[in-house]
């Protein structure tokens, strides 16, 4: 028998890494809001870089004023150009050029063309305090408002120049359209277990050149559809949704009703490019499979991380997590939104973000899924007292080197808890071992006899204790 794999969080490679990379660094540019072009723009390149085998790739276009819940569909906003100007300077001097940055713009901002004094302007121009170069993301609901968003130097700049009119334009446009969002689905391969089989994958893709914050995490959430799609056997389906946040998650709920009825867990992602330590929080639930599938993937990876209690604010987990819903989807994150100095300011930018900090996030999420996956509930066919392991070949290639011997620690926490009443992460909580190694000596002790087991048992993951 071959020894105990390594934990379970494998480094993907550099060219998954670099894979997640390129493809942020393609989004970054995109302006995207709840609504509009640069939504499709980003889902139709999603689409081109997802597998084309295995999966069903849809979109989904739900019109301006239908209601969705307690909402209902927004205006449309598209924005192509904008900038402040002195008629002074000369000709093509833009003072705010949505050119250099999309994030001079106010998300939402009503249309603008005409001249301004800079006692109306300076009132609608937002700045990032305490940060005094950047430029900060802003928004409004369309059409409600307008106004751009400067660096604070760039305001001081302007104020300097005292009481003067401004050339502002801001080219956009607040019209009934639609709100879209899509989704990405890998069907079983194996059979499914009995009752919910269906795990969500959820990211955002409204935000415009946020690296970190916006376009991390549609990287992650596309190369573990490739991931997925590679594995040769797969017990759950899974549902990838790429929607804008808040009003998109709740577009998708409000379509899919019977989403509780299906749904065995699920993943939001965000904040995943950076290399700061990893921040799992837990579902409303709090002790669902992936709550801790991911908690155990994290506490024995060795990896520095933090596991949080469910709130009820920050992306979309909220929404699948809601009362009349209660989904059992976790939370997972690098440094999470709004703890970093950069959030929501043009310094959140592809310096910002890594190839490692990327594979390093596809590495526990693959890892998660593989423990929804190899999990199962076995029963010792030979429980009174500990059997022989010599003459099946276990004990000596168990015991061969330290290798060996951690994993006949594996195999004899897997002899005495399999009971039928522990699955196999239960027995890798209580001894403390990675999940890889408790299903490896599982899968040897089933091929020689010493256990048996049936995958579509106990969905709960078994009993902690």
């Amino acid at each position: 028998m071959a020894t105990a794999p390594p934990p379970p969080i494998d480094a993907p490679g550099r060219e998954a890494g670099d894979r997640m990379l390129a493809l942020l660094t393609e989004l970054f540019p995109i302006c995207r809001a709840k609504t509009g072009a640069g939504v499709r723009e980003s889902l139709a390149l999603l689409a081109d870089r997802l597998p084309t085998g295995g999966g069903e790739w849809t979109m989904t276009e739900v019109p301006t004023g239908t209601p969705i819940l307690d909402w209902e569909v927004p205006p449309e906003w598209n924005v192509r150009d904008a900038f402040l100007r002195d008629p002074a300077d000369p000709p093509g001097v833009r003072l705010v050029d949505f050119g250099e940055s999309n994030l001079h713009v106010l998300s939402g901002s009503a249309p603008v063309d005409r001249r301004v004094s800079w006692s109306e302007l300076q009132g609608r121009l937002r700045t990032a305090p305490g940060r005094p170069a950047d430029v900060p993301f802003r928004t409004c609901e369309p059409g409600a408002d307008w106004g751009l968003c400067v660096s604070q130097e760039q305001y001081d700049e302007l104020a300097a120049r005292g009481e003067r009119e401004y050339e502002l334009r801001v080219d956009a446009t607040v019209a009934d359209g639609s709100l879209t969002y899509a989704e990405f689905v890998l069907p079983p391969t194996a059979p499914a277990p009995d009752g919910p089989n269906e795990v969500l994958i959820s990211t955002h893709v409204c935000h415009p050149s946020l690296a970190h914050d916006g376009v991390s995490g549609i990287a992650v959430a596309t190369e573990l559809a490739r991931t997925l799609v590679e594995r040769p056997r797969r017990r759950f389906s899974y549902r990838f949704l790429f929607a804008p946040a808040t009003v998109g998650a709740i577009a998708w709920l409000a379509g899919n009703r019977d989403c509780a009825d299906r749904m065995f867990g699920g993943l939001t992602l965000a904040c995943c490019g950076d290399d700061g330590p990893f921040t799992l929080r837990r579902s409303r639930r709090g002790d669902s499979p992936v709550d801790r599938a991911a908690a155990h993937v994290l506490k024995t990876s060795g990896e520095p991380h933090e596991v949080r209690e469910f709130a009820p604010f920050g992306y979309d987990q909220r929404q699948f997590c809601s009362p009349g819903f209660d989904l059992p989807v976790a939370a997972l994150s690098r440094t999470p939104d709004g703890e970093y100095p950069e959030y929501h300011t043009s310094a959140d930018d592809l310096s910002l973000v890594s190839a490692a900090g990327l594979a390093g996030a596809l590495g526990v999420c693959a890892a998660v899924f593989d423990v929804l996956e190899r999990d199962r509930t076995c029963r010792n066919l030979k429980p009174f007292g500990e059997p022989r392991l010599g003459p099946s070949g276990l004990y000596a290639a168990f015991g061969a080197d330290p290798a060996g011997a951690a994993a006949q620690r594996a195999v004899q926490w897997v002899l005495n808890l399999s009971d039928g009443s522990r699955s196999l992460l239960a027995i890798a909580e209580r001894s403390g071992l990675p999940f890889a190694a408790v299903a490896a000596a599982a899968d040897a002790l089933l091929a020689h006899g010493f256990l048996t087991d049936d995958r579509s048992a106990d969905l709960s993951l078994g009993s902690h204790t």
